[in-house]
C-alpha cells in the first residue's frame, strides 16, 4: 500500500517552478489563481509479471535488468516523494490481467490484483486480455469473489476484488446497451478534479475468444472518447486523461525509449482527432516506449506516453493545474520513461505478495515435464507475422493431441504462443534443458481449447490467406500461423492481399492437396471462433473439442523429450 509522505519543498521539480509561478487560463488580475503540481505515474501491459525473473528491455542499449512488482512498487515511492502522495496519481492502460506468468495467471490473475493494490494503482482501463475470460471473469476481476470453479484459493481471506476501478467506456452491454463497467472516474488533486476516461480498441473481440465477448459490443474508439471528454467537460472537469489499450511504436533501428522517433500506428493516427478538451493521452498495447507530443484539433500540444510492458517501465509526467480555471497548463508538460531498475529496496509488502501465492504454487511450478535440447524460439514478444520454431512447435503438440480426432494438419496462432523454451532457462532450480511446469505454462496461459474440424482445401487455403489482412483490429497487418509437420505451402508478399498462397503449392506430406477435397484440421478454439481475425476457421464443419492447450503441451513435452527447433515448413513467410 501506499506510505504517506509529505510535499518535499527540496524536491520540488525543478522543470515545473516557472510554471508554478504564474497561473495559465486566469486573468492577470486574479491573484487568487495558483498553479497546482500535478504529478502522473502510468504503466501498461503488466500481464501478470510479479516475479522479477525478465530480460532486460529490448529498448534498453544499456541492458540494465529491470522489472518485477517489488520493485515497481519501490520505483513508484520513490518518484511519488518527488512531489507527495496527495499530487501524484498511478494510472495504468490495461492488460493488468491476462496473457499472464504462472505465478499469476495459475490463479486467475487474483494475484496481479493483489500486487496492484498492495502498490497504490489509482484507476486503470481495461485491454483486450482483460476479457480472456470473459466478460464475467472480469467483474468478478473488479468486484471480488471466489472463482465459480476453483473456488477460494484461501478459503479465511477470500478474494476482494480490485480496490482500483477499470474503465470501459466503449464496452456496452447488447441486454440493454448500458456500460459493462464505468467509462470514467475523476479524482482530486489540490481540490480541482481530474477526469479519467478508460477504453480499449475496438478491435478486442478479434484479439480473445469471441464467444466470451459475445454479450458485449466496442464501440468506436475516437467517437467514444469525444462523447466522454464533452461529458466531463459539462461537469466541470477540464482536466481530461484518456487512458487507452490501444498503441503505436518509434522507428525500430531507434534505441531512443524516452523519444518519439518516426512515431506510428493505430494511436498515432487516432489521438489527434481526440477532442481538444483532452490533455493526455496514456496509451499501451503494443509493448512499446514512447513520449510524444501531438498537436489536438485546436493545435494544442498534447502527451501520447507508453511505458514499454510487464512493469519493466515507468512513464512520469508533469504539468500543473491552474486552480481558478481547473484546466492543464499545457506548456508545463514535462514527461519521460523511467526504467524500473532492480537498485532500489524492493518493497517488502509485494515480496509477501509474491510468497504468499508461491507457497501455493510451489508443489506443481518446479515439476519437471519435458526437455529441451536447442533453444526453441520465436514467440509473442517478437515478430508476428512469420513462420515460427515455437509456433510450428506448438502445431506439432495439437496435432498430436488431436489424434483421437483423425486430424491431418494443425495451426496455432504465433501471437497466442507467449514464451520460448530455452536451454539456459531456470525457473524453479531444475536442470539445464529441463521444463517445469512454470515455463510450459508461460508458452500456452490461456486456459484453450483443442479443437478438430472439416475444411476444404480451399477453405484452408482461405484461412491462410488471412495472415495479412490490411487494417486488421490491433494494429498489426500480418499475423503468422505455425503449421505441423507434413504440411507446406509458398507464401508470396509481393502479391495483394488474398493472393498471397502460391497457387498449387499447398501440400500435405508431400502430395498436393485438393481445393475441392474436404481435410481434418486441428486447432484451438480461439481460432476456431473466428480470433486473430481468422474468420476463415469458422467456416469449418463436424467440430469435436478436445483437452485444454496446457495440459495437452505437458503431455506432448513428456512424449517427446529433448525437443528441438523443427524444420521451416513454409517458403517465403
Amino acid at each position: 500500500m501506499r506510505k504517506s509522505t509529505t510535499l518535499l519543498a527540496a524536491g520540488a521539480v525543478a522543470a515545473l517552478a516557472s510554471a508554478m509561478a504564474g497561473a495559465s487560463g486566469a486573468s492577470a488580475a486574479d491573484s487568487s489563481a495558483r498553479a497546482i503540481p500535478v504529478q502522473l505515474l502510468s504503466f501498461n501491459d503488466y500481464h501478470g509479471h510479479l516475479e522479477a525473473t525478465d530480460r532486460p528491455l529490448a529498448s534498453d542499449p544499456a541492458a540494465t535488468p529491470a522489472g518485477g512488482v517489488e520493485y515497481l512498487s519501490a520505483k513508484l515511492t520513490q518518484l511519488r516523494a518527488k512531489v507527495g502522495d496527495k499530487n501524484s496519481l498511478t494510472v495504468a492502460a490495461g492488460d493488468t490481467i491476462g496473457g499472464s506468468t504462472f505465478l499469476s495467471g495459475m490463479f486467475h490473475d487474483e494475484p496481479s490484483v493483489e500486487s496492484l493494490n498492495t502498490l497504490g494503482l489509482d484507476v486503470t482501463s481495461v485491454g483486450n486480455h482483460e476479457f480472456d475470460e470473459g466478460t464475467a471473469e472480469l467483474l468478478r476481476m473488479q468486484n471480488g469473489g471466489c472463482h465459480p470453479v476453483d473456488g477460494c484459493y484461501f478459503p479465511s481471506e477470500p478474494y476482494a476484488g480490485a480496490k482500483y476501478p477499470y474503465l470501459a467506456a466503449n464496452v456496452v452491454k447488447k441486454s440493454d446497451n448500458k456500460l459493462l463497467l464505468p467509462g470514467t472516474t475523476i479524482r482530486y488533486v489540490g481540490g480541482v478534479p481530474i477526469g479519467f476516461i478508460g477504453l480499449t480498441l475496438k478491435g478486442t473481440p478479434s484479439l480473445v475468444d469471441p464467444a466470451g465477448v459475445a454479450s458485449v459490443r466496442f464501440t468506436d474508439e475516437i467517437q467514444t472518447v469525444n462523447q466522454q471528454a464533452g461529458a466531463l467537460n459539462r461537469k466541470g472537469v477540464k482536466a481530461i486523461v484518456v487512458l487507452i489499450h490501444q498503441g503505436g511504436q518509434q522507428d525500430p533501428t531507434t534505441s531512443n525509449y524516452d523519444g518519439c522517433v518516426g512515431f506510428n500506428g493505430p494511436i498515432a493516427d487516432m489521438a489527434p482527432k481526440f477532442s481538444a478538451l483532452v490533455d493526455v493521452v496514456v496509451s499501451g498495447h503494443t509493448h512499446q516506449p514512447y513520449v510524444c507530443t501531438q498537436s489536438d484539433p485546436q493545435g494544442r500540444p498534447r502527451l501520447v506516453t507508453s511505458a514499454a510492458s510487464y512493469g519493466q517501465m515507468v512513464t512520469e509526467t508533469y504539468f500543473t493545474i491552474n486552480s481558478v480555471s481547473k484546466d492543464v497548463n499545457r506548456s508545463s508538460f514535462v514527461s519521460h520513461n523511467v526504467i524500473v531498475d532492480r537498485a532500489n529496496t524492493p518493497d517488502p509488502a509485494e515480496t509477501a505478495v509474491i510468497g504468499k501465492w508461491q507457497s501455493l504454487a510451489g508443489p506443481i511450478a518446479g515439476k519437471v515435464v519435458g526437455t529441451v535440447a536447442q533453444d526453441v524460439t520465436g514467440d509473442s514478444s517478437g515478430n508476428r507475422g512469420i513462420e515460427t520454431p515455437m509456433g510450428d512447435l506448438i502445431a506439432d503438440a495439437i496435432l498430436w493431441g488431436t489424434q483421437s480426432g483423425n486430424t491431418q494438419l494443425a495451426f496455432m496462432n504465433v501471437g497466442g504462443v507467449r514464451a520460448s523454451f530455452l536451454t539456459n532457462q531456470i525457473s524453479n532450480s531444475e536442470q539445464p534443458g529441463e521444463i517445469t511446469y512454470t515455463e510450459a505454462y508461460n508458452v500456452a496461459p490461456f486456459g484453450n481449447l483443442l479443437v478438430s474440424l472439416d475444411m476444404t482445401g480451399q477453405q484452408i487455403k482461405d484461412t491462410l490467406e488471412q495472415q495479412y489482412v490490411a487494417g486488421r483490429p490491433g494494429g498489426r497487418d500480418a499475423l503468422g500461423l505455425g503449421v505441423s509437420e507434413g504440411f507446406s505451402y509458398t507464401w508470396d508478399a509481393t502479391q495483394p492481399q488474398g493472393s498471397r498462397v502460391v497457387p498449387g503449392t499447398m501440400a500435405l506430406n508431400g502430395v498436393p492437396m485438393d481445393m475441392a477435397a474436404t481435410y481434418r484440421v486441428g486447432t484451438i478454439n480461439f481460432l476456431a471462433n473466428g480470433g486473430d481475425s481468422f474468420t476463415g476457421f469458422m467456416a469449418g464443419t463436424n467440430l469435436l473439442g478436445g483437452k485444454e492447450d496446457l495440459a495437452n503441451l505437458v503431455d506432448f513435452l513428456g512424449a517427446h523429450p529433448g525437443v528441438t527447433p523443427p524444420p521451416d515448413r513454409v517458403t517465403g513467410l
